[in-house]
């Protein structure tokens, strides 16, 4: 069993999350968090994926506000030990709902290429040319809640 989280920014689930994401998706493309991101991330909102058999933080996400219609996903993560176990889809689906219930209209994100697929499934389609960022090739996804 799983059950998903909203995570306060600086709290112990945060400070979790961070280390997920480094983990999972910054270290395997030699890249190195930045704590001068943290300032930034205050005013976003963080969910998380805890296994409910041991409370351990399985996976994780940030949604960022860019304007009244329109919220970001951003660095969505899951723990390797877990990935194919639906978890990514699970963090997703419920970023959606609370992006919808907060207001917004639309929720995109920048997918690395290799992940497209998945979040077509999930209905975002992409918009606009590929393109690189650091080095990472991305495609836009959209999808309208």
């Amino acid at each position: 069993m799983r059950k998903m989280i909203d995570i306060d920014f600086g709290s112990n689930r945060y400070e979790q999350l961070v280390e997920l994401r480094y983990k999972v998706l910054l270290e395997p493309l030699g890249l190195k968090f930045l704590d001068s991101h943290r300032d930034k991330e205050v005013n976003y909102l963080h969910i998380g994926c805890i296994n409910n058999l041991d409370d351990k933080l399985i996976g994780g996400l940030m949604l960022i506000p860019l304007d009244d219609k329109n919220i970001r996903m951003m660095q969505v993560a899951v723990d390797g030990k877990y990935q194919g176990e639906g978890v990514g889809h699970e963090l997703v689906a419920y970023a959606e709902k609370r992006a919808k219930k907060a207001g917004f209209q639309y929720i995109i994100m920048h997918a690395m290429i290799n992940v497209i697929g998945f979040y077509e499934k999930m209905g975002y389609h992409q918009e606009g040319d590929i393109f690189e960022e650091r080095g990472i090739t991305f495609a836009k996804m959209v999808k309208k809640l």
